[in-house]
Order: C-alpha cells, then structure tokens, then sequence
C-alpha cells in the first residue's frame, strides 16, 4: 500500500469534515443562503397540508364551492413558490462548490510539487490522481448537496414532528418513537460503512495506478508479450474493488430497508390510531387527512438521511484521504531568512556528506557516509563508482531533492540550506540519465528553467529566448526537431515517448544547458546516444564546461576523458581523486571500474552492431518478398 496511516487518534465525522472550512469560508455565505432557500421550500412544503385541512374541515365539509377556488389558488401558489426555493438553492450553491473544489485541487497540487522526492518515492501517482480527482469531485457534489440537504432535512423533520403533536400529541410521539430505530441503526452504520468506503477509495486509487502503469509501460508489455498477464492482472484488481463496491451496496442496502419499512410501519399504526381518535372525536377528518399529509412529506427528508448519511461518510473518507498528502511534513523547506549568492562562481563543496533514508535503521551505514569534495569553478569532475555506490544520490543532493543526512553542501561557501530553492535551483541544474520530458513544445521542454524569458513579453526577451534555445539544441546535437512536423513548436507527446531515447536524452541536456547555470550536474545523460553522436555532444559540451563547474557520473570510458578530475565513489565514501591518468597508475579499484566500463561500453557497440545486421537482413528479406511478388503480380496480369 503506498498511503502512509497517522498514529493520530481518528477524529469523529464532524471534526474531521470541519478541516474543509477553510477552503469552503469564501463561498459559506451563499451556501448559507442555499440553505435558506431549501428550508424556505421545506416550510412552504409543511404549510401545504395546513391549508389541505382547512379545505376538508371548511368548504368540503360545509359544501361551500366558493370556498374551494381560494383555497386551491393558495396551494397552486405554495407549489410555485416552493419550485422558486428549489431553484435559488441550486443557483446559490452549485457555483460557489465548484469554486471550493479548485482551491482545494490547486492546494493539494501545489504541495504535490513542494514536497521532497522522498515523499513522491513512496506514493503511487494512481493514488495521488484519484484524490486531486475523485475524491475532491465527492466533496464538491456533498459541499453543493449533501450538507445543504442534510442539515435542511433535519430541521424540516424537527420542525414537521412539531406540526404532528400540534395536531394529535398521541400520534406525533407514536410517529417519533417508531423512528428512534432509525437513529440507532444509523449510528451502526457510520462505523461499518466508514470502513469500507475507505478501501473502496483506497482501491479506486491501486486502480489507477495499474492503469497509468500499464499506459506508460504499453510499449514493455507488448514487447514481451505480457499484455493478457497484465490483463488479468488489473482484473484481479477490478474484481476486489468490485467486490468491496457491492458490500458497499449491501450496507447502503440494509439503511434503506429500515429507512422504507420503519415509515410505512408508523403510517400503519398512526393510521389506526387516527381512526379511533377521528371516531372518538378528539381529532377531526380534515386534522387526520393533513397529519397524514404532513406524514407523507416527512417521508423524503426521512428516506434521504440514508443516502446523505452514506455520501458524508464518503466525503469523511475523502477529506481524511486529501488531508493525509496536505498534513505530510516537509522537511526540505526554505529558509526563514534566506542568503543569497550575489555572484556565482560555482564552487561546489561536499564536506563529510552522510546520507541515508528515512527509514533506513539508525545503526545502518548511509547510502554516502562522509563524502568530501571540492570543486574548484570551472572545473569539470567526473564522478566514477561500481553500480550502487550513491553516484546518483550523491548529485541529486546538489539541488536539495533530498537533504543531507548530516554534514554539508555548498555552493561558493554557502551551505545550499540557507538558500532558497528556487535561487539554489537557479545556480545549478541537472540532467538525468532517465530524460522525463513533457506533453509541450520543444521549445517549452528547452526552456523549461528560463522563466526569465519565457514569462515575458519583451521583444528583446523573445529575440533572447530563441538565441538560447538554438545554442542549446546545437551543443546538444538536437537538429533533428528541425525535421519535425512544426520545429520546435513540436508538441512532444506524453513523456517525450513519441521520440527516441537518444532524442530525448538530447532535449532533456539541451534543457540543462539553457538553464545557463553556474553548476551543471550530468547524470550520465548520453547512455541513449550512440557513439558518434555523443563525440559530437562531448566536444559541445566542453566548450560550455570551460566556463561551467561540471559534476558528471560517468558510465562510459569516454566521458571520463571528458573532466579535468576524477573521483572514485567507494563504498559511500571518495577513496581517490586525480586525473585519469594518474588514477589508472595508482589505484587498483579504478582501473577495475573503468574496465568494467569498457566491456559494458564494448558490450553495446556490438549489441548495436547486432541490431544493425539484424535490420539489414531483415530488408533485404523484405526486398526479395517484394520482388517476388511483383513477379507473380506481372504474371497473373499476363495470364489475365
């Protein structure tokens, strides 16, 4: 399961709904004045019968016809009004709830995005999705519906049991007590609906998630033919959810058949006590048809507390779910009285870096356990270590996707904590092996990190945008989005999967050079390229790193030739730094890793040359399949 539990004691309905207050305070008066409008309508509803009583007791019992008009007139009149209620309540509160929603969703997306890697690391994004979708919607459609109805019920149920003793105190109290089940069962119901309309929720979400994986996986899963595995696989899935929808349907089920039998019961009897009061005397007909009548309006707000009970117990289930991202810590947070680097040079320190996640044992040794490095500005440092080693956590530290554990980075004598992430993230930039691209322009995937040209509508700020954005496709080899269908106004698709992985990778490095930082962190991100194409990039890229600190893990012997110094990461800490030269002459562990390097770079030559034989061959197959059936085409033309 991807969703954390608090250890916090469970608040009760009401308090746990009452955290929305804030998001829902703008919009409260017009939701009050919804209420307003369907109480309106629940009392014009109640006064309906006291005229029905007035017309049997009067002109239908006198048989005075002029009597009747009037008193149809009234009724026509109360029924016109009550259609006017309806409608301002729906008028009043369907806006205002859509506008609660969206504070709701962008607060919930914006502390998406403040949150530290860390927390994305453990969440999956179908659960994510299914809140700042699913469950937001559930407590727009109860904010706008079902509070309004629920308390406005509740007062035309107090209000018309009042209207009942007026009449026959006898009858009301049978009326009230054959209720009181009613309350009893609905209380029992809170706890076992709660439950199951939170794995419902929960499941809902394991659900997405298997449908977002399998869309973004569809080109793995065809390729290995596991297409019916996955299949089966989300219909296991389906079917547990299913399963736990249809004990939701039971319960809600059981609610109903006390909430329909229980009112027809107490229609019996007051009935029957109704006679026999009627005959005695104590009541009159027109008194008995108008409880009756009143009995009969009763009878909605009576049956609706089932369902508006079962849709505030989801919309408590909702809120609990949207209040589990927005109540998590977050830990990587800016300063409250933030530096600043007037004048980067880009001097990048590491002094006794531990790290270790968070719920790694304290006794165990961290991922990196007391790194120390320097980087002198403009200089260019390969990062090199056997796989595993903390390479890659080593430079996402740099820009604060996760925190030190103890010890510090710095960037020109500054500690990167007492920055501001948005000014740390503007000094250095990163590109990562796994190029993520999104569903926008070249042209925005490229100019991602220069809001400063891109927000703006200076002529000269354009003329700005379009010089970087060239520069950097050409250091990066990405000519080719010239021959795309609109150049770099090229929509890229979901992810950038409508490219290459190497035209990704170009693009996702041309985004990190645009940035124009004063630290530019390489996470082997030419592993897509092959071997020409990258001498191109490599010789790109030196000219930009001659006046750039670089930090660059390589996997390829050919990019460690690339940096002015190497360090060798082992085992969580950096055993040797030197040129490659030096390091190949004095250090055993290294040449051990670069010739690993070697055969893995070996490896995927010939791997690529394999490929191409394979595609060769495979044309020429295709040319001959093609000859040959020209051939038996021309004849069959010649036999015609």
């Amino acid at each position: 399961m991807s969703t954390t539990k608090s250890d916090q004691p469970r608040l009760s309905t009401f308090r746990a709904i009452a955290r929305i207050y804030p998001y829902a305070k703008p919009a409260m008066p017009w939701i009050y004045a919804g209420m307003g409008a369907a109480l309106g309508a629940g009392i014009v509803t109640l006064v309906i019968p006291i005229v029905l009583q007035g017309l049997v007791d009067g002109p239908l019992s006198t048989g005075d016809p002029s009597q009747i008009w009037p008193a149809g007139l009234i009724v026509l009149g109360l029924g016109i009004l009550e259609a006017v209620f309806i409608m301002l309540r729906r008028w009043f509160v369907l806006t205002p709830g859509t506008h609660i929603e969206a504070r709701m969703r962008n607060g919930l997306y914006a502390k998406l995005q403040d949150l530290p890697v860390a927390f994305h690391d453990r969440w999956q994004s179908g659960q994510l999705l299914s809140r700042a979708v699913s469950d937001l919607n559930l407590i727009r459609r109860w904010l706008s519906f079902g509070l309004v109805l629920l308390i406005v019920n509740a007062i035309t149920i107090v209000i018309g049991f009042a209207v009942l003793i007026s009449w026959s105190l006898w009858l009301g109290l049978l009326f009230l007590v054959t209720s009181i089940p009613l309350w009893i069962y609905g209380y029992l119901f809170e706890n076992k609906y709660s439950v199951i309309a939170r794995r419902a929720q929960d499941q809902q979400g394991d659900l997405a998630t298997a449908v977002e994986e399998s869309v973004h996986g569809i080109r793995v899963l065809k390729a290995f033919g596991r297409g019916k595995h996955s299949l089966l696989k989300f219909a296991d899935q389906a079917e547990l959810l299913r399963a736990t929808e249809i004990d939701k349907a039971k319960a809600i089920a059981g609610i109903w058949f006390w909430l329909i039998l229980i009112p027809d019961v107490a229609f019996a009897l007051c009935l029957l006590g109704g006679v026999a009061l009627a005959a005695n005397g104590e009541l009159t007909v027109g008194e008995l048809f108008a409880f009756f009548a009143t009995a009969t309006v009763l009878r909605f707000p009576i049956e609706s507390i089932g369902f508006l009970l079962s849709m505030t117990y989801d919309t408590r289930t909702a809120t609990d779910r949207f209040f589990e991202v927005m109540d998590e810590v977050n830990a990587i947070t800016d300063p409250e009285n933030p530096a600043a680097v007037d004048e980067p040079r880009g001097r990048l320190v590491f002094d006794d870096v531990v790290f270790r996640y968070q719920d790694a044992p304290a006794d165990q040794p961290g991922i990196l356990d007391g790194v120390s490095l320097e980087l002198e500005p403009g200089e260019t440092m390969a990062l090199v270590g056997i796989t595993g080693s903390g390479k890659t956590t080593m430079t996402a530290l740099t820009t604060r996707l996760y925190d030190v554990t103890s010890g510090r980075v710095l960037i020109d004598g500054v500690d990167i904590r007492d920055l501001s992430r948005e000014e740390l993230r503007r000094h250095i930039a990163m590109a990562f092996e796994d190029a993520t691209l999104f569903s926008a322009s070249v042209r925005e995937n490229v100019l991602l990190g220069r809001p400063d040209l891109t927000e703006s509508d200076d002529p000269e700020a354009a003329a700005e945008a379009e010089r970087v954005l060239r520069e950097a496709l050409q250091i990066a080899q990405a000519e080719f989005v010239d021959s795309l269908p609109q150049g770099v106004e090229t929509t890229v698709g979901e992810e950038g999967l409508s490219l290459s992985g190497g035209q990704r990778q170009r693009l996702a490095l041309a985004r990190a050079v645009a940035a124009n930082p004063a630290v530019l962190v390489l996470d082997d991100p030419l592993s897509a390229l092959d071997v020409d194409t990258e001498a191109l990039v490599e010789a790109a890229l030196r000219r930009v790193l001659a006046t750039t600190t670089g930090l660059i893990v390589a996997h390829r012997p050919s990019t460690v030739q690339m940096a002015d110094r190497v360090a060798l990461l082992q085992e969580g800490r950096i055993t040797d730094v030197g040129t490659h030269s030096e390091l190949l002459a004095r250090n055993e562990h290294y040449r051990y890793v670069i010739s690993s390097l070697e055969d893995e770079e070996l490896a995927a030559v010939e791997r690529a040359e394999r490929e191409l034989r394979i595609a060769e061959e495979a044309g020429r197959r295709q040319e001959a399949i093609d000859r040959e059936s020209k051939v038996i085409d021309n004849e069959g033309e010649v036999t015609r």
